[in-house]
């Protein structure tokens, strides 16, 4: 996405290359704030710089004061266009093998250079020398990129950690050939013994040639490591993409042709074959199947699919031969809307990090400050110049911002990427937050708690020749001719039990207002009503039951002989018993608003073990509920997917969308549970709770890692080597631990639902 309007603004995505902390982060926020009416966010983890600006400033315009930062910048291009040759721009793979071969050939010439310096008893005659030979490409090719990016930014008035790194390499070595030209160090037999703890025993003959090695190559270890690990946390959102099909086969007037994805046309029919991915969102027109939908929505079980029944593009055929009519394409996609949404919960920030940045944007040139002032102080005091030397380089080698930018932004990528795994698909990190002090719910029924459509619930039967599936049969057939739900329900059940063969003609048709229908079937009459009169003993304890579960109780007569009573409901979600359960283990107390009747509503309620039930609400009601409960001092989620629903949504703390809900619920939430299934709430919480948990920890290491190290650098206790080894190391913590975030797993299944044979009649919402 290059350009999307947003009210009177518009945003604009562009690509920075260059950024290695998070100094950068803040510079090129600040960069791109000073131009009148823009506002940016930008993402160290995965180099975009979102911007808000008004029409008038072209993004060129924004590349341009970018640049003027002291970085590179370009707006997203067709894969086809030219790509420059720089590894900041290039393709991430590019990247990664330049990254890999300037790697490895640091570590060819450093090791040596490191076994020689920190091995006495290995230093031959003139063994210095072969150091410098080796060490010196590694002080000017190897770190080239930190000098150039640290030139850049001078030129710029700025300094970033490629100030840092740079200077700490260039002092070292220029050290070094001091030393080595007209300090002593270059003469035959010189040995050098090497301490963890730098010592200032040894006078001039001491060369820093391990510092100037080891700093740029294990700031290369770590930045590949970090890159890797930080792809690593992308994962999910590249397998979302890989889902999108390249061609589609379509069948017309004309036949069956392949054409690519981009010409399909909603209204077009399309053939998916087993094994095959569905190209786009759709509906069945013919054929009947099980499709996995693990990747999409995140829903374990296949899900069986026939005509008329609603396809998600990316889905899987796992069964038969299936004709789709497309019904979304392109961009209007679940699964474009599912990425889309993921991509921009990436580029937010939680409050914590916006702190972060803001310390960052001061760090680098406080430590510089520090460094000098350690020089200072050391040959003030009459120290040795070599020990002067050791504490002002770790004390530059050791700081680290680049854990500052990364704490947040890596994790918050395996975080969202791991919740689209798992259906869970949240708007950014201020929603993350919101969950994770939420303290009450407020449910929706039908639709949320419920599955939202009539289903036949349980079926008693008298013994007697006609026996249960026949009756049932009859029963479907008749209600052919019904628009009622309840008789909608009847028929497709008798389909689904006896999908062998079709159900008869019915004749005779009769549709009696308030009473049911009938109609002749096989010669037989039939009536299917609500109950009158007197029923049999295992009838009459039928009805009973359907009464206080609250479902629509069906009598079916055949040729005027009582045969059995059918139970018809919205029946509970398999899972809703134990996501109710699992809230109230987390903390978080549930409520029950539906706009149905009390009946139905203590149904699902008593089933669920929910004790606050509101019944008969309508929108304004829910929405004032939630602001009841606001003013009372609790942290509100609504968890909705009607219309009516809307006005709830936008009032809570937190709205939650089911992913099988109207746009506008969706619209108006800020997480939604593309499962459709309440289980993902849980999950949800349980992911926001960990990942601030992880950001958290990943902030505290941050700042904590450069409090304890730089006073030890300051000191002379920490030896240049040691300081780039740590350096490096805490950048690869802090996203390792966010790595963690990606096998969050989901909430076990433990067995049927208490819920799962329970459910309560739909009305009015």
């Amino acid at each position: 996405m290059t350009a999307e309007p947003m009210a009177s603004l518009v945003v604009t995505d562009i690509t920075v290359g260059g950024m290695t902390c998070a100094a950068c982060v803040r510079r090129v926020e600040k960069k791109l704030g000073k131009l009148e009416g823009v506002t940016a966010t930008v993402n160290l983890a995965t180099g975009l710089a979102r911007v808000s600006h008004p029409a008038a400033v072209a993004p060129e315009d924004l590349v341009t004061a970018v640049e003027q930062a002291g970085y590179e910048a370009a707006l997203p291009v067709p894969e086809d266009d030219e790509v420059p040759e720089d590894a900041d721009t290039a393709g991430p793979d590019e990247a990664a093998r330049r990254e890999r071969e300037r790697l490895l050939v640091t570590t060819l010439l450093a090791v040596p250079v490191l076994v020689l310096s920190m091995v006495p008893a290995l230093q031959f005659r003139n063994w210095q020398w072969l150091c410098f030979a080796l060490a010196a490409p590694v002080a000017v090719w190897s770190a080239w990129p930190f000098h150039i990016r640290a030139l850049r930014g001078l030129r710029h008035s700025s300094a970033t950690m490629d100030t840092l790194v740079s200077l700490g390499v260039a002092a070292s070595f220029s050290w070094s050939v001091y030393a080595l030209f007209l300090g002593g160090a270059g003469e035959p037999g010189m040995r050098m013994s090497f301490s963890l703890v730098p010592s200032a025993s040894e006078g001039m003959a001491h060369v820093y040639l391990e510092a100037a090695v080891s700093v740029p190559l294990f700031v290369l270890t770590g930045r590949f490591l970090e890159g890797r690990a930080r792809r690593g946390t992308g994962a999910a959102l590249r397998s979302l993409a890989e889902l999108a099909a390249k061609k589609v086969a379509v069948r017309d007037g004309n036949g069956e042709r392949s054409i690519p994805i981009e010409q399909l046309r909603v209204g077009q029919v399309f053939v998916v074959r087993p094994g095959e991915r569905v190209a786009t969102d759709g509906r069945v027109t013919e054929g009947s199947s099980a499709v996995d939908l693990s990747l999409v929505t995140g829903e374990s079980e296949p899900v069986e699919v026939s005509p008329g029944s609603a396809l998600v593009g990316g889905a899987v055929n796992a069964g038969g031969l299936l004709l789709v009519e497309a019904t979304a394409v392109g961009a209007d996609t679940q699964l474009a809307r599912i990425t889309r949404l993921v991509t921009e919960a990436q580029a937010g920030k939680a409050r914590a990090q916006r702190l972060a940045d803001a310390v960052a944007g001061v760090f680098v040139p406080v430590v510089l400050a520090i460094a000098v002032t350690v020089l200072g102080f050391w040959l003030g005091a009459g120290a040795d110049p070599q020990a002067a030397l050791t504490a002002c380089v770790a004390v530059l080698v050791v700081a680290c911002p680049c854990a500052l930018g990364l704490a947040t932004p890596t994790a918050l990528m395996a975080a969202t990427g791991r919740g689209a795994q798992l259906g869970v698909l949240v708007s950014g990190p201020q929603t993350l937050e919101a969950l994770q002090h939420v303290d009450t719910v407020v449910l929706d029924k039908t639709g949320t708690l419920t599955t939202g459509h009539m289903t036949v619930a349980r079926v008693t039967a008298l013994p007697g020749a006609l026996g249960e599936a026949e009756v049932v049969r009859l029963a479907g057939t008749v209600e052919q001719g019904s628009e009622h739900p309840i008789g909608r329900a009847v028929t497709a059940y008798a389909r689904r039990t006896g999908a062998a063969e079709p159900l008869p003609d019915v004749t005779e048709f009769a549709a009696i207002p308030g009473q049911g229908v009938s109609g002749r079937v096989d010669g037989r009459t039939v009536e299917v009503g609500a109950p009158d009169g007197t029923l049999p003993s295992a009838l009459a304890e039928a009805l009973a039951e359907a009464e206080d579960a609250a479902h629509t109780p069906v009598l079916v007569k055949v040729d005027s002989r009582v045969e059995a009573l059918i139970a018809v409901g919205d029946l509970v979600r398999p899972g809703s018993y134990r996501a109710v359960d699992r809230l109230r283990r987390l903390g978080i107390r549930p409520v029950l608003a539906t706009g149905d009747r009390k009946a139905p509503a203590e149904a699902v309620a008593g089933a669920l073990g929910i004790d606050e039930v509101h019944a008969r609400c309508t929108p304004e009601d829910k929405a004032a509920l939630v602001r009841e409960l606001k003013a009372e001092g609790y942290r509100v989620a609504v968890v909705g997917d009607g219309v009516n629903d809307a006005a709830a949504l936008a009032a809570a703390d937190l709205g939650i969308a089911m992913g099988s809900g109207t746009d506008v619920a969706i619209g108006a939430a800020d997480l939604t549970l593309a499962r459709g299934d309440i289980e993902a709430l849980v999950d949800a919480v349980r992911l926001a709770r960990r990942t601030l948990g992880t950001i958290r920890a990943n902030l505290a290491w941050a700042f904590g890692y450069n409090v304890v190290t730089v006073p030890l650098a300051m000191v002379g206790l920490l030896d240049p080597m040691l300081a780039a080894a740590a350096m490096s190391l805490s950048s690869v913590l802090v996203v390792a631990n966010s790595l963690r975030l990606r096998g969050r797993q989901p909430s076990p299944t433990l067995g049927r639902s208490h819920g799962g044979t329970r459910g309560a009649k739909a009305g009015v919402r």
